[in-house]
């Protein structure tokens, strides 16, 4: 009776131990990429063998619901969403246990938070089939904001113009200063004429939002 209350208490531990190894999906929180560029989304993985289950990305646009985009059943047999079929594709790198998600050809309409998630039952028990009902373990999500390229500051070129003199005390003149080839186009200029007080001009941007 001993014995056996030893080998129970043994079990138990035994199994107390296996149990503790917890299933960790670790993401980055928050990457940035440009309409047309490429970006690489990646989910390390620990507590749990990558190739005996099935993994997926779900996505989540502001304002909308969760979207599943892609089911990684192995490198065989995979569905992809009609968004982001032909630009995403899904891998897994088992000697570093990462489940990554290639992008290509971004879109401002990409931006989302990205969730990478396992299925709750091996392979072995799913027929390699999606089915969206199925319970999963989720990482906590890389935001991904895409969004045009920032131009770099140029600073302007400036051209003075003056009036011709004028013998009529009368007369208007009028002195020009030109800026060009500058970004961002606001810009901010102070006249000075001899004595007379400084004048500011200023010009607001006129650029539309994508240039």
């Amino acid at each position: 009776m001993t014995t056996m209350i030893i080998f129970l208490s043994l079990l138990l531990n035994f199994l107390s131990c296996v149990q503790s190894e917890e299933v960790t999906l670790i993401q980055p929180e928050a990457e940035n990429g440009h309409p047309g560029g490429s970006m690489r989304l990646t989910c390390k993985t620990s507590g749990f063998d990558l190739d005996s289950y099935a993994m997926s990305w779900v996505r989540q646009v502001p304002g909308q619901g969760l979207e599943w985009i892609v089911y990684y059943y192995g490198s065989y047999s995979n569905d992809y969403a009609p968004a982001i079929k032909d630009r995403f594709t899904a891998s897994i790198d088992t000697s570093n246990n990462i489940f990554a998600l290639e992008m290509k050809s971004l879109k401002i309409e990409d931006t989302a938070i990205y969730y990478c998630a396992r299925e709750t039952n091996t392979v072995t028990g799913l027929g390699g089939q999606f089915r969206p009902n199925r319970p999963l373990i989720f990482g906590a999500g890389t935001k991904l904001t895409v969004e045009p390229r920032q131009k770099s500051i140029v600073k302007p070129k400036l051209s003075a113009f003056y009036p011709p003199k004028s013998s009529s005390k009368d007369a208007v003149q009028a002195a020009v200063c030109l800026a060009s080839d500058f970004f961002p186009k606001d810009i901010s200029l102070q006249l000075a004429f001899g004595d007379k007080p400084k004048a500011n001009v200023t010009r607001p941007s006129v650029l539309k939002p994508d240039e």
